[in-house]
C-alpha cells in the first residue's frame, strides 16, 4: 500500500512539472531537462521535509491573533472584543483542544505574508517566514497577486476532472487543448514580470492612498519614526534629544513640527507629566499607614502602566525594524504603529493617571478615613464606569490598614493607630481634663470609660455609616473597659482568640455579621460584670434608701438620736459621736438587714461650715462609690445625690421640729395652757392653725418629692436598665436622666427659664423653711410665756392661801408692785430676738426699763403675726410659679397645697423683678453728694 501511494504521488508530481515548466525560446532539450530535474528534486525535498512542530500554548495562539487585530485595525475595539471572547472560551470545559482551534482560526484568517518566488525558474522556492517580507511589499504588488491567484483558482475549478485523474492509478491523462491555442512565451514572461517584478512597471490607475500621501506630504524634522523611537522614554518621564523635560512640570517639544503632530504630542505629554508627578509621590515617605497604603496602590498601578509602555515599546521596535528607510512615509502607516495609534492605546492609562493625580492632590490635606472617603466618592458617585472600577481597585489596597485597625479594636479593645488615622482617638491627659468643663479630671473608672477614647466623626470613612461607627466605638471601648476597668483581661484574650476574623473591603455581609456578634457578646459580658460582680443595682438601691430618705425608720431614728447633738454649734461636734449615732440608727432599724458591703460604704460627716452655724446646717450622709461603679455614679452624680439629701434632710428637720412643737401644744392644751386660756387662748388658737398649715405644706412637699418624683423616676430607671439590649452607655444615660428628673421636678432647679439664683425653687423653699423654723421658735417663746404665766399664777394662789391661813390679806400693795416687775432673767425663751431694733430686747438692769407682761405678750403676738404673713406671702409666690410650670406633676403640687383656695398665688412679671433689682442697686442722689 505504501509503495503504490508513493508511486502515485511521484507520477502526479512529474505530470505537474511537465505541464508547468515550458521550454524557453532557443533553449535546447538538455537545459529544459535540467530545469525539470531541479524542480523535481525541490518538490521532493518539500514533500519529504517536516515542518517545525507548533507548541500547544493557548496563550501564544491568543497573542498571535491579538497582535494581528491590533496591527490591522486602528481601533482597539476588535482586540478588546477578542479578549472577551477568549476569556469566555477558557471557561468552556467541553473543548479540550482550545489552542488548536485558535491556531486554525489564525491560519484561516489569511497568510500574513505572500509567497515570494526568488526566480521565475524556481517554482518550488521556500515560502517566506511570517513578518519577513509582507510589510515591505507594496499594495501594487499585492493586487496582481490577488488577480493571478483568483485566475488560478478559476482554472482549477474548470479542470477538476483532470486533477482527479492525476491522482488515479493510471497516471496523468493528456491535457485538452485550451481555447485560443497555447499562450506564447512572451505572454508568460509578461505575466511573470507583472506579478513578480520590482514594481516599476505599474499600470495606470493603480495608485494607492499611501503612495498618494507619500507624493504629497512635506518632510518633517524630526520624522515620525524618530518620535516613535523616543516615545517610550518620554512616557516613562525620561528626557530624550527631541523631547526633553524642563525643571518644572512641562515638556519641551520641537518647534519644527507641524500643528497636527504637536497636538498628538500634547496628548502624549499628559501621561508623561502625570507619571513624573505620581512617581515622586510614591517615592516620598510622608503620611500615615493609610497614606503609605495609597502610595503602594498607586505604585502598583504605575507598574502596570510601565508594562503597557514596555508592550508599546516592543511594538514600536518591531515596526521600526520592518520600516523601509527609503520610503518611510509610506511604510510607517503600514507597520501599524503611529503617534495617533499610540494616543488611542494610552487613552485608558491616561485616564487612570489623571484620576490618581486628582486623588493625590486632594489627599494632601487629608488623612486616614478622609482619604478613604475621598476615593470612595469617586467609586460610588462618579458616572464613568472606568473611574468607578479604577477607584474600587484602589480602595481594595488602601483600606487594608483601616480594616487591620478595625479588627484589633473590635476584638482586642486596643487602638493601634500611631498616626491618628482611625475614627477613634485616644485622649491625652490635658484633653481629658478639658472635656470635663471644670478643668479637672474626673478620676476613677470614669476617665477610662468617658475620657480615654473619643469618637472623631470627621475621620469616619464614607464606607460605613455613623450608627455603624458608633457601634464599633462602643465595642472597643467596652472591651478596653473590661480589660482595664473591670480587671477581666483573661476573658478578653479568650474572646479575641475565638472570635477574631480577617476583615477586608467589599465583604459587607461578613463585616456586619462580625460587628453584630461582637456587639452582643461584649455588651452581655459587661452587663454581667456590672450587675453580678460589682453589684451596681444594689448600690443604686442603697443610694435611694439612705441618701434619698427611702428608708423611713432609719431616717426617723437617726434624726431623733442626733437632735440633741445637732442643736449645738458645729465646732463642738466630733465625727466619732456622729458615727456612733449612725451605727445606733442602723442597728435599731431595718437597715441592719442590708449587706455588709452596703453598710460599710455608709458614713456620716460634716460639710465645710462657717462661724455661727449649728450641726443641722453642716451634717450630711455619704455613700462611698469606688471603681468601676463610679462610671455610672460619677462625681457629678455624687454631687446631685448630696444636693438632694441636704434638701430633704432640711425638710425632715423642719417636719421634726414642727412635730415636736405640735405635740407640746397638744399636751399642754390639756394642762398648763388651759389655765391661762383667758389671757393667751386666742393666740394659741391662731398659732395652732398656722402650725397646721406649715405641717400640711411640709407633708405635701415630702409626699411629692418622695413619691411623685423619686419613685416615678426610679420606675423609669428600672425600665431603662432592664432592657435586653441595654449597654453601659444606656445605663449612664438612664441614671443621668434619673438624677436630672429628681433635681428638676424636686423643686431643686430654676423656677423660670433664664432666671437668676434668687428666683430658683431651691432658694424660695429655703426661705420658707427658715420662716417656719423662726415661727417654731416664736411658738416656743409663747409656750414659755404661758408656762411662766401659769407658774406666776400658781405662786400667787399659794401665797394668798398661806396668808389667808395666817389671817392676813391675800394680796398687799407690796406684792402687786413686785408682780408688776420682771427681771431680765425671767424673760421667756426666744424674746431676745423679737425685735433687734427695740430697747426691750436688751438686758435691763433697772426696774424702769424691765419688760413686764403687758410688753412681752404684744411683742410675741407681733412676731407671730409677722412670721405668719411672711410665710403666706412666700407660699403665694411659690404657688404662682408652680401654676405656670410645663410639668403636670409640678402644677398638681400647687393644686394639692392650695386645695381649698385659701391662698392667692402671685406671679411677678420679669420686668417688675428687673426694675426692683435695678432700683436696689442704684444709689440715691443724696448719698452720692
Amino acid at each position: 500500500m505504501a509503495s503504490d501511494r508513493a508511486e502515485r504521488i511521484e507520477n502526479a508530481l512529474l505530470e505537474l512539472i511537465d505541464s508547468h515548466i515550458l521550454p524557453y525560446e532557443g533553449e535546447d532539450e538538455e537545459e529544459l531537462e535540467n530545469r525539470r530535474d531541479d524542480a523535481v528534486v525541490s518538490a521532493k525535498e518539500i514533500l519529504d521535509s517536516r515542518a517545525t512542530p507548533v507548541v500547544s500554548d493557548i496563550n501564544h495562539a491568543a497573542d498571535l491573533i491579538k497582535r494581528k487585530l491590533v496591527r490591522e485595525n486602528s481601533s482597539p475595539e476588535k482586540a478588546l472584543r477578542f479578549t472577551n471572547l477568549y476569556n469566555r472560551l477558557l471557561t468552556q470545559p467541553v473543548l479540550s483542544q482550545k489552542w488548536a482551534i485558535l491556531y486554525l482560526l489564525h491560519k484561516l484568517s489569511g497568510p500574513e505574508t505572500r509567497d515570494v518566488v526568488s526566480s521565475p525558474t524556481r517554482l518550488g522556492a521556500r515560502a517566506a517566514t511570517p513578518y519577513e517580507d509582507g510589510a515591505s511589499s507594496s499594495a501594487e504588488e499585492q493586487e496582481p497577486v490577488r488577480r493571478s491567484s483568483a485566475n488560478r483558482h478559476k482554472g482549477q475549478s474548470q479542470e477538476e476532472p483532470a486533477f482527479a485523474d492525476a491522482f488515479s492509478s493510471k497516471g496523468l491523462q493528456p491535457l485538452p487543448t485550451r481555447e485560443g491555442g497555447q499562450r506564447d512565451r512572451q505572454q508568460v514572461e509578461d505575466q511573470f514580470s507583472k506579478v513578480y517584478g520590482n514594481g516599476k512597471a505599474q499600470s495606470k490607475g493603480t495608485d494607492t492612498k499611501p503612495s498618494l500621501l507619500a507624493e504629497s506630504h512635506m518632510l518633517q524634522n524630526p520624522p515620525e519614526s524618530t518620535l516613535l523611537r523616543d516615545l517610550p522614554f518620554t512616557l516613562q518621564g525620561l528626557s530624550t534629544k527631541n523631547l526633553s523635560f524642563s525643571t518644572g512640570p512641562s515638556l519641551k517639544l520641537p518647534t519644527t513640527l507641524p500643528i497636527p503632530v504637536i497636538s498628538l504630542l500634547h496628548t502624549l505629554a499628559e501621561p508623561s507629566l502625570l507619571y513624573r508627578g505620581l512617581s515622586e509621590f510614591v517615592q516620598s515617605s510622608d503620611g500615615g499607614l493609610i497614606g503609605q497604603s495609597l502610595r503602594a496602590a498607586i505604585g502598583g498601578e504605575l507598574r502596570s502602566y510601565l508594562g503597557l509602555v514596555a508592550t508599546l515599546e516592543g511594538e514600536i521596535r518591531r515596526a521600526l525594524a520592518l520600516l523601509d528607510e527609503k520610503d518611510a512615509r509610506v511604510g510607517i502607516g503600514k507597520t501599524g504603529v503611529t503617534l495617533k495609534r499610540c494616543v488611542v492605546w494610552t487613552r485608558e492609562a491616561t485616564m487612570g493617571l489623571r484620576l490618581m493625580s486628582v486623588i493625590v492632590e486632594e489627599s494632601s490635606t487629608k488623612k486616614g478615613g478622609q482619604i478613604i472617603s475621598l476615593i470612595h466618592g469617586f467609586s460610588s458617585s462618579h458616572g464613568d464606569p472606568f473611574v468607578g472600577a479604577f477607584a474600587e481597585r484602589l480602595l481594595s489596597h488602601v483600606t487594608r490598614p483601616f480594616y487591620d485597625m478595625l479588627r484589633q479594636w473590635i476584638y482586642d479593645g486596643e487602638l493601634s493607630d500611631p498616626f491618628f488615622e482611625f475614627f477613634v482617638s485616644e485622649q491625652q491627659a490635658g484633653q481629658a481634663a478639658e472635656t470635663n468643663g471644670d478643668g479637672r479630671s474626673r478620676g476613677g473608672a470614669t476617665s477610662v470609660w468617658e475620657d480615654k477614647y473619643k469618637l472623631d466623626e470627621s475621620m469616619i470613612p464614607s464606607i460605613i455609616t455613623k450608627d455603624f461607627a458608633g457601634k464599633v466605638f462602643l465595642i472597643g471601648k467596652s472591651l478596653n473597659f473590661i480589660r482595664y476597668g473591670c480587671g477581666d483581661s483573661t476573658w478578653v484574650e479568650a474572646y479575641s482568640k475565638d472570635a477574631s476574623k480577617e476583615l477586608r473591603y467589599g465583604d459587607t455581609a461578613l463585616l456586619e455579621t462580625s460587628i453584630d456578634e461582637a456587639y452582643k457578646t461584649t455588651m452581655a459580658r459587661l452587663t454581667h460584670l456590672m450587675a453580678d460582680k460589682f453589684k451596681l443595682f444594689e448600690h443604686l438601691k442603697a443610694l435611694k434608701k439612705y441618701l434619698l430618705l427611702g428608708q423611713g425608720d432609719f431616717i426617723a431614728l437617726l434624726m431623733e438620736s442626733l437632735a440633741s447633738n445637732l442643736d449645738r454649734p458645729t465646732n463642738t461636734l466630733y465625727r466619732h459621736n456622729l458615727t456612733a449615732q449612725l451605727e445606733h440608727a442602723i442597728r435599731g432599724s431595718n437597715a441592719q438587714f442590708d449587706s455588709p458591703d452596703v453598710l460599710r460604704r455608709l458614713d456620716a460627716r460634716m460639710l465645710e461650715f462657717s462661724h455661727g452655724e449649728i450641726g443641722w446646717d453642716a451634717f450630711t450622709l455619704e455613700y462611698k462609690i469606688d471603681a468601676p461603679v463610679d462610671v455610672v455614679v460619677n462625681q457629678w452624680g455624687s454631687k446631685q445625690y448630696l444636693k438632694v439629701f441636704n434638701f430633704l434632710w432640711r425638710v425632715k428637720r423642719v417636719e421634726f421640729a414642727l412635730g415636736s412643737t405640735w405635740r407640746r401644744c397638744m399636751t399642754g392644751a390639756r394642762g398648763v395652757l388651759s389655765a391661762v386660756a383667758d389671757k393667751v387662748g386666742p393666740d394659741w388658737k391662731i398659732a395652732r392653725c398656722c402650725i397646721a398649715e406649715m405641717i400640711h405644706f411640709v407633708c405635701q412637699l415630702q409626699y411629692y418629692i418622695l413619691f411623685e418624683v423619686i419613685e416615678s423616676s426610679w420606675d423609669q430607671l428600672q425600665l431603662a436598665i432592664s432592657k435586653p439590649d441595654c449597654t453601659l452607655d444606656d445605663l449612664i444615660q438612664a441614671h443621668t436622666k434619673y438624677l436630672k428628673a429628681i433635681t428638676h421636678k424636686g423643686l431643686l432647679g430654676s423656677a423660670r427659664a433664664n432666671s437668676s439664683a434668687e428666683d430658683s425653687f431651691l432658694t424660695q423653699l429655703h426661705g420658707i423653711l427658715k420662716v417656719m423654723l423662726a415661727y417654731k421658735d416664736a411658738v416656743d417663746g409663747l409656750y414659755s410665756f404661758s408656762v411662766a404665766e401659769f407658774t406666776r399664777r400658781q405662786e400667787v394662789g399659794a401665797r394668798i392661801e398661806s396668808r389667808t391661813a395666817q389671817g392676813k390679806w391675800g394680796i398687799s400693795e407690796t406684792d402687786d408692785a413686785e408682780d408688776l416687775l420682771r427681771s431680765p432673767d425671767a424673760l421667756p425663751r426666744g424674746l431676745g430676738a423679737i425685735n433687734s431694733s427695740s430697747t426691750t430686747s436688751t438686758p435691763l438692769t433697772g426696774p424702769k426699763s424691765a419688760l413686764n407682761d403687758e410688753q412681752v405678750l404684744p411683742a410675741l403676738r407681733q412676731r407671730l403675726q409677722s412670721l405668719s404673713s411672711d410665710f403666706k406671702a412666700r407660699l403665694n409666690v411659690l404657688l404662682g410659679d408652680l401654676a405656670y410650670q410645663p410639668d403636670v406633676d409640678m402644677r398638681f403640687l400647687g393644686v394639692v397645697m392650695n386645695f381649698n383656695e385659701v391662698y392667692h398665688p402671685v406671679r411677678k412679671s420679669r420686668r417688675e423683678r428687673d426694675r426692683a433689682g435695678r432700683l436696689a442697686k442704684t444709689p440715691k442722689p443724696g448719698k452720692e453728694e
